[in-house]
């Protein structure tokens, strides 16, 4: 292959930008490959270098989207970042379903299938786990010892189909009003992941006397108690020891019928995508995120679900989102979700505009706009189906939005809670989180991150970066991956068994 870094060291994403990004280090003289214009200070890599002057005030284009305004007058060839760019309100136009149209579905003979496990509610999962549910804090230590009691100490020798016990603990469930927004987030968040068709079987285990009682929960959110779904406290048993031991026995005779359970073709409208990244850098709204946008294109096309996520890290670019919804009802729920974060941060004494992280910012990535244009990215160029709020049941098809912060962990576990059975990850800084009992597919933005942290990464998208490789390519890529994964192959974080303290719903309100 040539070697694209030789004919242009930047790539500029839209005719209209006044910045492009640099595809390596360029050292200060260095040309920039746009006409004579050279580099006026040392470019990192991700980062933005002007191609047109900008005065003071003036707006700066990425994508073709204002990403900020000048701080300070911006000359060709500067390196334009904290130093002379930052951002108003966003105070972007918003149109209500104007590019809406129908989902394109491939025909039924056409669409993809994977290998999946049937569950009695009409769910596949793409995993076959055990879980056991910690109604509050003060059970998470009774329920961890269990888990490891299977999965570290020989207790699942002999079912080679369950793939482990995943105890879900937090530091939650006691100690808050049950009227709360908190405590309905955390009620729904449990009672979510026990619905999730990649847990074969569920335990659920409390204290007794925690404000979060169990029989609210299954009361509320229809779990009906039987084989497969028990509960359990542990001042009715008389202590931990009793507790483990009486969970022990409740699991094994789980065990070989979960086992017995086996892969069966499935359609792929029964894989729930949850669409995340993390670690974000200046190539991850170039390569990653677009690769999965196209990606997850293909998924709902073949009648699959794509689930966006991180409502703060949407900000600024939801216009985007607004003008593909499927209808203004939709449309309206999102801005919705955007007034109620601008209030609950000024609430807070916090901003919205409070984004990139340091990492994010090292990267290449200045304001929350840009950062948001990349993240918007992976949601692809489907229809806006539904909006939904933080750990709801996602019950249509296509592609989906879920309200959650922007930080990893709690968006991640909100959308499993919703009944994804599969997420990808993409990432410019390196994360090497893992999210049990959903497989994580990372994605590397960049060749170099991934080159350095191999043993984390399951895909890379560098070749976008450096013209090897194009979008369609690499997206194509990644759904062959996503469905190799859903029938069985095991992501990096799986083989090294992480995922075990990504779970950590929301936690809202006022602790008394």
């Amino acid at each position: 292959m040539s070697d694209v870094l030789d004919v242009s060291p930047t790539i500029r994403l839209n005719a209209d930008d006044n910045v492009v990004v640099a595809r390596r280090t360029i050292a200060v003289g260095e040309r920039v490959g746009v006409g004579s214009i050279v580099a006026r200070a040392d470019i990192p890599s991700g980062h933005k270098v002007a191609v047109q002057a900008v005065a003071q005030g003036g707006r700066v284009l990425k994508y073709g989207q204002v990403i900020g305004y000048a701080t300070a007058p911006i000359l060709p060839g500067d390196h334009v970042h904290l130093q002379n760019l930052g951002m108003l309100d966003s105070e972007v136009h918003h149109e209500f379903a104007a590019d809406a149209r129908p989902t394109p579905l491939l025909p039924e003979s056409e669409r993809r299938t994977f290998l999946g496990y049937s569950r009695a509610d009409g769910q596949a999962g793409t995993r076959n786990y055990i879980g056991i549910v910690s109604s509050v804090n003060c059970s998470a230590t009774v329920s961890r010892a269990i888990a490891d009691h299977f999965n570290r100490k020989g207790g699942l020798d002999g079912f080679p189909n369950v793939d482990g016990v995943v105890a879900l603990t937090h530091g939650q469930g006691c100690a808050l009003n049950l009227k709360t927004e908190g405590y309905t987030y955390l009620a729904r968040t449990l009672s979510g992941y026990a619905r999730n068709p990649n847990f074969g079987g569920i335990l659920m285990i409390g204290l007794g006397c925690e404000t979060n009682q169990i029989s609210f929960i299954t009361e509320k959110y229809g779990l009906e108690e039987g084989p497969l779904m028990r509960t359990m406290t542990i001042q009715q048993l008389g202590g931990t020891r009793r507790t483990v031991e009486e969970a022990s026995t409740i699991i094994n005779e789980m065990l070989p019928v979960i086992n017995a359970v086996e892969r069966t073709e499935q359609p792929v409208s029964k894989l729930k995508l949850a669409l995340e990244c993390g670690g974000s850098d200046g190539y991850s709204g170039i390569s990653a995120n677009p690769a999965l946008g196209y990606a997850s294109d293909l998924l709902v096309r073949h009648g699959g679900t794509a689930c966006l996520a991180e409502t703060p890290e949407i900000y600024g670019a939801e216009h985007l989102l607004t003008r593909r919804a499927a209808t203004p009802a939709v449309a309206q729920k999102l801005m919705d979700r955007i007034d109620w974060w601008r209030d609950y941060t000024a609430r807070h004494g916090a901003e919205l505009n409070n984004n990139p992280s340091h990492g994010n910012k090292a990267g290449g990535l200045t304001t929350i706009l840009e950062k948001s244009l990349g993240a918007v990215a992976k949601g692809g160029s489907m229809p806006l189906e539904a909006v939904y709020e933080y750990a709801e049941p996602i019950d249509r098809t296509g592609f989906v939005f879920m309200d959650t912060p922007g930080y990893d962990p709690v968006a991640v576990t909100g959308q499993i809670a919703g009944g994804c059975n599969m997420l990808v990850f993409t990432t410019g800084r390196g994360s090497v989180s893992g999210w049990k009992p959903v497989p994580t597919i990372k994605v590397a933005t960049n060749n170099a991150m991934y080159e350095h942290m191999s043993d984390d990464m399951d895909i890379n998208c560098g070749g976008i970066v450096t013209g090897e490789e194009t979008i369609e390519e690499s997206g194509t890529r990644m759904f062959e991956t996503i469905l190799a994964v859903a029938s069985g192959k095991r992501t990096q974080s799986e083989i090294y068994d992480y995922g075990d303290n990504e779970f950590v719903p929301w936690q809202l309100g006022a602790i008394t």
